[in-house]
């Protein structure tokens, strides 16, 4: 046996310094044209601060996040005494009642709401004419000075001109009405109107309606007149999109027709309408949870002279640099862009060829209707922000430095005129220290990161910048091989991915996914939210918040194996602030000891139900997540982690489920009700997922105890009732069974696929196990299908990676990077689409990838389990695997050919490799290779 001693960083290594070099072609995001749209930016990030870099010529657009500016406040999401529910709901359940559960369920379960605003009061003001003058109802009211805006716009008003308004807004236009329509009765056809309307034909009102039902209004005919006739339609919009809607499938046209002909009979009112703003501040809405808010917008307004060529953007994933080049009147211009956590501010550096050459007026802004810029000196603007019916209100600085040429603010821009070279520097802050205190000054963090700035050149922020990245980017490399589609444009290659031999591409993803999250996760920061750390819209898909019944953890799945173990931080920190209101949560809906976590999370730590009883009532996000800390263990061994941290956060979820399991009455069996299997089926006892959860969370803490030599009684009662929970169940199509009962349906095509948490991350089923479980499984994958939304797609890469049949691993790869064309895949810049943006398919894409490399959860480290043959050479450094060990390995024509193992810890090592398995003993700090023949 050789022992090789391992340099502290793998490139180092003679092993590793080729694949080094390989990368260096491959791990760029590049396009030779601007963003048109949010999803084709690049990010950048540095874990608190978030950016979009659009990249355009004329107009370089900026769009900026800073992680603690969310919506609400702190308070208490509780619904006192709601345990005294809770035997009812078991008991209609246990009846087959679920419908009647459901309904007690959602009147006296469900967490509580912000507080409302008073609607009644705002709908008399609006309705008395405050905000606008005379009443637009009227046939001759005078419009001609209103703007115009495109009708309908199913996606909101928002898409079309109006992104940052609630309210109250009319809508005027008309329609000329042929002779033969005298004397009939009308339809107008409106579909969709967000929220609420109140709709005049002529100046009568032949319509109200509140609420989500389409708007298909009877027109009388005394109101019409031959020639021209007027529509207003006064639109009150609360929250989220606003709006005359229609119809999704843009081919229906709203209009208005004779009763018994139809639309296409009719006349068309799918046009431009004039409209007026007539009151932004409608009442709040209560809300069971806050979102995640976009902070502001930088534009960089250029005017350049002469035609433009060789463009070219780019994301240089090494060095977590973006980058903008182009030529234009002879002169070679570029941009640079990087996120800096050592200084905590975006930086755009800008340099051209020819001295003199640099002029451009730079402009903050914000979504926020509550924002002010000012100048602060003649070269730094500031922009305030303040969360509508919130208490979270921020700061952002721009600073720009500049070298030769002049600066000086004027009308709260930033103007640069015929500079050498300059430097921005966009820092941002929040009033956020925690989830109980926003006593902060949102200035401070602007203060602290200039002041860190001062002194520093660009290059000086550039270097720091990338060799604090570079700390945990540099921990993993991957080389697939080359690939002809390495010279195309990142979304060329990402369309002609599915029908060609790009591995190269697959490997790209993997590290994109590693950037990602270094990003949007650094220690100390606020962990990935459902769209990490990016968000552009004030209303954003499910709050941009953490969805803890699959999302929150999927963003985590990368951090062990692919060697970024201390982006786990943010995460860990968040699960103890989840402890602590979860205590109460588990208090007051369950009179149990220790703490649950329900569906949904947000940045004040609600752990109550929320939404709607048939999904929100899911009550195993503590076990989930104290798996991630199980799971941290598995992978360092840190010992004093599993003492100080780990354990005692695993012990209070494992007494929550102690107290809460209860027996079923046909079976016996320990079961856990109410719950629900994520988010299919309704509100129900006993789903298999809840099951293998809390199994393994109480075999985790039992072997924890074990380790730490404590808390032998409650071992022991663990263990008395690890054995009664009810098992994984074989179903009568050869199925695992979703259920307690055997009511799966093999045409049920849903997202989740909550049953098979077992087969990953968890490792309640194995193949060492029980290999028949596990093929039952496999058939549940197999009648749920491969179509998916992004994430799925990415959970189920997982699972075929763990059923080891890599092909159809691969398959599922290629489906989730394919062009998000209205559907699942990938956009543009590559963020992983539901749709709508997500990104926790990048993260469960990227390790599922590394599942089909390196596996471990069956106490051993299994080499190439499921290498697809679309991956025929590989070499691969800082694979992690459960231990303490690193991995490096190599392969061609999908047979291994080095392999190296790294003690971190020491102790026994177990590895498996076609079926062989050998073991041998280890000392920390040193490595053991193997060759293809699979020997010292």
């Amino acid at each position: 046996m050789k022992k090789l001693i391992l340099f502290a960083t793998i490139c180092s290594l003679a092993f590793s310094y080729q694949l080094c070099i390989a990368q260096e072609s491959d791990q760029t995001l590049w396009y030779n044209k601007p963003a048109q749209k949010w999803t084709d930016a690049l990010p950048i990030g540095n874990g608190r601060i978030g950016a979009m870099v659009f990249a355009g010529v004329e107009n370089d657009h900026i769009q900026f996040n800073e992680e603690t500016l969310w919506t609400g406040k702190p308070r208490n999401y509780n619904r006192k005494g709601a345990y005294k529910y809770l035997a009812e709901i078991r008991k209609l359940l246990f009846e087959g009642k679920q419908k009647e559960a459901e309904v007690l369920a959602q009147k006296e379960f469900m967490g509580l709401q912000s507080e409302a605003g008073d609607r009644e009061a705002w709908i008399d003001d609006i309705k008395a004419g405050k905000g606008i003058t005379g009443n637009p109802a009227s046939v001759n009211y005078d419009d001609k000075l209103w703007k115009t805006i495109t009708v309908p716009a199913y996606e909101g008003w928002e898409t079309v001109g109006l992104a940052n308004v609630d309210g109250a807004v009319w809508f005027r236009t008309t329609f000329e009405a042929p002779e033969n329509w005298t004397g009939k009765d009308l339809v107008l056809d409106l579909n969709k109107i967000f929220d609420e309307d109140f709709t005049y034909v002529n100046g009568e009102l032949v319509g109200n309606t509140d609420g989500a039902d389409a708007r298909k209004y009877k027109v009388p005919a005394k109101l019409i007149r031959p020639g021209k006739n007027t529509i207003a339609i006064q639109v009150l919009n609360y929250y989220d999109r606003g709006g005359i809607g229609g119809y999704k499938d843009t081919s229906k046209k709203i209009g208005i027709y004779p009763e018994g002909s139809t639309v296409e009979q009719g006349i068309s009112l799918v046009k431009s309408w004039k409209y007026k703003i007539q009151d932004q501040n409608p009442p709040a809405v209560p809300q069971y949870q806050a979102s995640y808010q976009p902070f502001g917008d930088l534009n960089l307004t250029f005017l350049h002279q002469g035609n433009v060529s060789q463009y070219k953007r780019s994301l240089d994933l090494t060095n977590a640099t973006a980058k903008t080049t182009y030529t234009s009147n002879n002169v070679n211009y570029t941009r640079e862009y990087f996120a800096s956590q050592p200084n905590q501010a975006v930086v755009i550096h800008l340099t051209a060829n020819k001295k003199g050459s640099i002029s451009f007026n730079a402009a903050l802004s914000s979504l926020h209707q509550n924002s002010t810029v000012k100048s602060l000196d003649n070269n730094t603007i500031s922009l305030a922000v303040q969360v509508k019916d919130g208490a979270l209100k921020g700061e952002s600085r721009l600073t720009a430095i500049i070298k030769k040429g002049s600066v000086k603010v004027a009308n709260n821009k930033i103007i640069v005129s015929k500079a050498d070279e300059v430097t921005l520097y966009l820092t941002a802050g929040t009033n956020f220290i925690n989830a109980q205190n926003i006593s902060g000054n949102p200035a401070l963090a602007n203060i602290n990161a200039i002041n860190s700035l001062k002194g520093k050149t660009y290059d000086n922020v550039k270097s720091n910048h990338i060799k604090e990245y570079k700390t945990y980017y540099n921990t993993f490399n991957v080389d697939f091989g080359n690939s002809n589609n390495e010279k195309l444009p990142t979304d060329e290659r990402l369309k002609k991915f599915a029908t060609s031999n790009d591995a190269a591409f697959a490997a790209l993803y993997m590290q994109y996914g590693r950037y990602l999250l270094i990003s949007s996760s650094r220690p100390g920061t606020q962990p990935a939210n459902l769209q990490g750390i990016w968000n552009d819209l004030l209303t954003p898909p499910w709050g941009s918040k953490y969805t803890t019944n699959i999302n929150l953890e999927m963003n985590y799945w990368p951090t062990e194996i692919l060697n970024l173990p201390g982006l786990n931080e943010p995460l860990f920190n968040k699960i103890k602030g989840l402890s602590i209101t979860g205590t109460e949560t588990a208090k007051e809906y369950y009179n149990a000891r220790g703490w649950v976590l329900h569906h949904n999370t947000d940045i004040w730590n609600g752990t109550a139900p929320i939404n709607a009883s048939n999904h929100g009532i899911w009550v195993t996000g503590a076990a989930w997540l104290s798996h991630h800390l199980w799971e941290h263990y598995q992978f360092t061994r840190d010992r004093k982690f599993l003492e100080q941290e780990a354990y005692p956060l695993m012990k209070q979820a494992a007494l929550f489920f102690d107290d809460f399991l209860v027996k079923d009455p046909k079976m016996g069996w320990l079961i856990s009700t109410p719950s629900n299997s994520p988010e299919n089926g309704g509100l129900v006892a006993g789903p298999t997922m809840d099951h293998q959860l809390i199994r393994s969370l109480f075999k985790h803490s039992i072997e924890a105890a074990k380790i730490l030599n404590v808390d032998a009684d409650f071992r022991k009662n663990l263990e008395a009732k690890v054995s009664q929970i009810a098992p994984n169940q074989i179903g009568k199509y050869g199925q695992l069974q979703e259920w307690l009962e055997d009511k799966d349906d093999t045409t049920n095509k849903h997202r989740h696929v909550s049953h098979l948490w077992g087969v990953y991350p968890g490792d309640d089923i194995t193949w060492g196990s029980n290999e028949k479980t596990m093929n039952a499984a496999k058939q549940s994958l197999i009648y749920r299908g491969d179509e998916a939304t992004g994430w799925s797609l990415a959970w189920k890469i997982n699972f075929w990676a763990r059923f080891k049949d890599g092909d159809h691993a691969m398959k599922l790869i290629k489906m989730l990077l394919k062009p998000a064309d209205n559907g699942a895949g990938s956009y543009v810049n590559l963020f992983d689409a539901h749709p709508p943006f997500q990104i926790d398919g990048n993260f469960g894409g990227a390790a599922g990838i590394a599942e089909m490399i390196v596996q471990s959860h069956q106490g051993y480290i299994d080499i190439l389990p499921a290498i697809p043959t679309a991956i025929p050479y590989g070499n691969v450094s800082g694979l992690m695997a459960r231990g303490g060990f690193e991995v490096n390995l190599s392969w061609k024509e999908g047979k291994l050919t080095d392999l190296n193992i790294l003690s971190k810890v020491g102790g026994k090592c177990k590895v498996s490799y076609l079926n062989k398995i050998i073991e041998f003993d280890t000392r920390a700090g040193e490595s053991y290779k193997l060759n293809k023949d699979f020997k010292f």
